[in-house]
C-alpha cells in the first residue's frame, strides 16, 4: 500500500518510528516533504528502496531496540543491495558520525530539525555518498508543512505545538537532542485543527516536549489561550495536550480544561520521583509537597478528572527510603495509570557527569516491580469507581477481541469497549459502565 502524490513519484519510502508521540508526529511530517518531492510513501518495507527509522534516545533500551532492528535490516539489505537506510530523530542527533562508522548498514543520518533537507540528503545517497545533518534550529522548522496522517483512523490526530525543552533534569538527552524551546505560529496551529476537523477527525493532542510553556510573545498567548482557540474551532473537537511539567499547570490552565466540556479531563503529570531529596538531584524544580499541592488543585478545580505519571526507580543514590516515598505518593494521588520505568543513564546529561549510577540492576528491578504492582491496584480501584456511570465515548475502531464490539476513549482517557449495533468510527456514544479489568472499561450503549 502506499500513500501517492504526483505522477512522477518513483523512488519508494518506508519509515519505522520509535519513541514518543512528537516522533510519530515527525515521521509525518518527513512523509510529507517526500510526498512534496515525488517519493511514494509505502507501507510495505519489502518494496521500499529506502528505510527511514525515526529514533528515540530517552531510555538504552529504545536504542538497544533499534540497533538490533538495524542488524535485520542487514539481511534485507544482502538481497536488495541498492536498498538505502537513513537513521532520523533524536538518536541519530545523539550518536551523529558514530552510527555511520559501527553501523555499516547506514547511509543516512539526519536530526529533528533537518527534515526540509531529506530530499537533498537522498540525492547525495544515490550518487553514492554518506549524507549527515544534525544541525538544531532556534526557531519553529515546520510549522506550514501539512503532514502525511501515517497510521490514522482518521479520528485522532497529533499536532507538534512547539519543540525543544530547556528544563535539563539531570538524567534527561532531551534538551541536547532536540534543542531551544520554540513556540510556533498560533494561527497555523489552529488552521491545521481546523482543516482537521473539516476533515472529519474529533479528537486533536497539542504535542510538545514540555507543552506547557507553550509561548507566542507577539500576540501575547501563552498555552491556556492557545488550547481555548482549539477548542472553540467546535464543540464536537475534542482536545487532548502532552506532555506537561509540573511547574506549569498553573490554576489559569485548570480553570480552562474545567471550563471547556471539550477540553478532556485527563491530565499526565510525570512526577519521576516521590521523594524530594531524588527530585532536588534530578533537577525537576519542585519538590514532593508542591507537587502535591497541585495535585489537590486539580481534584478542587476539576473533579472529574484522571491523573496519569511518569515515574524513575532506581536514579543515582536513591536509597529505600526514598523509593518508600515513591510508593506512598502513588497511593496518595491514587493514580489512574502510570508510565514506569528503570533509571538508565543516558551519555552526556548532567546525571551521567556527576552522579554515580549506583543502585544495583537487581534492586532496580525489584523496586520497579512493586511500583508496577502498586499501580495495577490503583488502576483497577479507579476503574471500580466507574462502574455504574456513564461516559461520552468517541468511538475510534473495532476491538481487537471482538468484530462485534467497538473501542474508544472517554474524556478520562480511559478506554472503553461496547457492543458495536449500527455505532460508526467517529460518533460520539454515551455508554454506562458494567464491568472493567485494571486497563479497559466495558460498558453497554444507552
Amino acid at each position: 500500500m502506499t500513500i501517492e502524490g504526483n505522477a512522477n513519484q518513483h523512488k519508494k519510502v518506508f519509515i519505522e518510528t520509535y519513541g514518543c508521540q512528537m516522533n510519530f508526529s515527525d515521521s509525518e511530517i518527513v512523509g510529507a516533504i517526500l510526498r512534496d518531492n515525488n517519493y511514494l510513501i509505502t507501507y510495505d518495507l519489502h518494496e521500499a528502496d529506502y528505510i527511514l527509522i525515526n529514533t528515540c534516545s530517552i531510555r538504552d533500551n529504545a536504542e538497544q531496540r533499534i540497533r538490533k532492528r538495524l542488524q535485520e535490516f542487514k539481511g534485507v539489505k544482502k538481497k536488495r543491495p541498492w536498498l538505502k537506510i537513513g537513521i532520523l530523530g533524536c538518536m541519530a542527533e545523539r550518536l551523529k558520525n558514530q552510527l555511520l562508522e559501527e553501523e555499516n548498514i547506514v547511509d543516512m543520518i539526519v536530526g529533528p530539525d533537518a527534515y526540509r533537507m531529506l530530499p537533498k540528503l537522498l540525492e547525495e545517497v544515490e550518487a553514492g555518498k554518506k549524507a549527515i545533518n544534525v544541525l538544531l534550529s532556534e526557531e519553529e522548522t515546520y510549522e506550514e508543512i501539512s503532514p502525511i496522517r501515517l497510521s490514522s483512523n482518521h479520528i485522532s490526530a497529533f499536532i507538534s505545538i512547539m519543540r525543544g525543552c530547556e528544563n535539563f533534569c539531570a538524567y534527561c538527552v532531551v534538551p541536547y537532542t532536540r534543542g531551544k524551546e520554540r513556540s510556533r505560529n498560533p494561527d497555523t496551529i489552529i488552521q491545521e485543527a481546523s482543516k482537521l476537523f473539516e476533515a472529519g477527525y474529533r479528537e486533536i493532542t497539542l504535542l510538545g516536549q514540555n507543552v506547557n510553556s507553550y509561548s507566542w510573545e507577539e500576540n501575547n498567548i501563552d498555552f491556556t489561550d492557545l488550547m481555548k482557540l482549539v477548542a472553540e474551532i467546535s464543540p464536537l473537537l475534542r482536545v487532548r495536550f502532552a506532555t506537561s511539567h509540573p511547574k506549569d499547570i498553573s490554576d489559569k490552565l485548570l480553570e480552562t480544561i474545567a471550563q471547556y466540556d471539550n477540553i478532556c479531563k485527563s491530565i499526565h503529570l510525570p512526577v519521576q520521583s516521590g521523594s524530594t531529596r531524588i527530585l532536588e538531584l534530578m533537577r525537576r524544580k519542585y519538590t514532593r509537597e508542591w507537587y502535591m499541592e497541585r495535585i489537590n488543585a486539580i481534584r478542587k478545580i476539576i473533579p472529574d478528572c484522571s491523573i496519569s505519571t511518569d515515574v524513575i526507580t532506581g536514579f543515582c543514590t536513591e536509597t529505600e527510603e526514598d523509593h518508600q516515598d515513591t510508593l506512598s505518593l502513588f497511593r496518595w494521588v491514587g493514580y489512574d495509570y502510570a508510565f514506569m520505568f528503570k533509571y538508565s543513564e543516558r551519555p552526556n546529561t548532567l546525571a551521567a557527569k556527576k552522579y554515580p549510577d549506583d543502585v544495583p540492576e537487581e534492586i532496580k528491578t525489584r523496586r520497579l516491580e512493586e511500583i508496577i504492582a502498586l499501580q495495577q491496584e490503583l488502576s483497577l480501584e479507579s476503574n471500580k469507581r466507574d462502574i455504574g456511570k456513564t461516559f461520552s465515548v468517541l468511538a475510534e475502531g473495532i476491538s481487537k477481541k471482538s468484530p462485534h464490539q467497538l473501542y474508544g476513549r472517554n474524556s478520562q482517557n480511559k478506554v472503553v469497549v461496547f457492543d458495536k449495533k449500527d455505532f460508526k468510527q467517529g460518533e460520539y456514544v454515551e455508554v454506562r459502565i458494567v464491568n472493567v479489568t485494571a486497563a479497559t472499561l466495558m460498558g453497554e450503549a444507552i
